[in-house]
Order: structure tokens, then C-alpha cells, then sequence
């Protein structure tokens, strides 16, 4: 089940939450004013990981994460490269399974996006 990291770095003027387990993470942001901006689901495909990410006014993006670390020798910064899949149903299913913990009018709200854009 998806827990709530409670010590996330807030930028000055919007809040983010942030919350994981084992299989799924999941970003939300919000605008100063409470609404939500958007959120982002990080979770792994049999090709690697992947980001769906939605945000208020521009709809889904899905991007193929590049973790950066082709090396032992060397980490570099996680980078998101585009990936013209569109958001599965499967990610809905993922996120159904594993948010019984969230507040369900987040939840509810994160739901309705997810099967909208499937």
C-alpha cells in the first residue's frame, strides 16, 4: 500500500506530496491555492521504469525514465525521454490496488484522470 512520505522538500509557492511502496510511487502537486496541479505516477514496466504524468491544462504525458546509471563508476541524474504509449490500463488497475490508503477524494480524483486517459 502506498504510505505518505512526510519530510518532502517544498519549493516556495506550491506543495507536494509524496507517497511509495514497493511498486508504485506517486507525486502530487498542488497550486498555492489548494487545487491540484497534477501528479505523476513512477512504476516499472518489463522495458524498464516509467512516469505518467498529469498535469492541469496539458493532460497526460508517459515517459520512459533513463536512470542515469549505465555505470557503476559513474551516477548521473534520472532523466524522463519520451515514450508515445499512452497511459494503460493496467497503471489504473496498479494504482486501484494500492491506494486504499489515500483520501478518497484524492484518490477518486486521481482515479477518474487515470480511466479518462486510458
Amino acid at each position: 500500500m502506498l504510505t505518505e512520505n512526510r519530510n518532502v522538500k517544498q519549493e516556495p509557492g506550491a506543495r507536494r506530496r509524496w507517497f511509495e511502496d514497493d511498486d508504485l510511487e506517486l507525486i502530487v502537486w498542488y497550486r498555492p491555492a489548494g487545487e491540484l496541479e497534477g501528479f505523476q505516477l513512477c512504476y516499472d514496466e518489463p522495458d524498464g521504469a516509467h512516469a505518467l504524468t498529469w498535469r492541469q491544462g496539458a493532460g497526460f504525458a508517459r515517459n520512459r525514465v533513463d536512470g542515469g546509471d549505465a555505470t557503476p563508476l559513474k551516477n548521473e541524474t534520472p532523466v524522463l525521454t519520451p515514450d508515445r504509449k499512452t497511459p494503460a490500463k493496467d497503471v489504473t488497475a496498479l494504482f486501484r490496488a494500492r491506494s486504499a490508503t489515500i483520501e478518497v477524494p484524492l484518490r477518486e480524483l486521481i482515479l477518474r484522470r487515470l480511466e479518462a486517459g486510458s
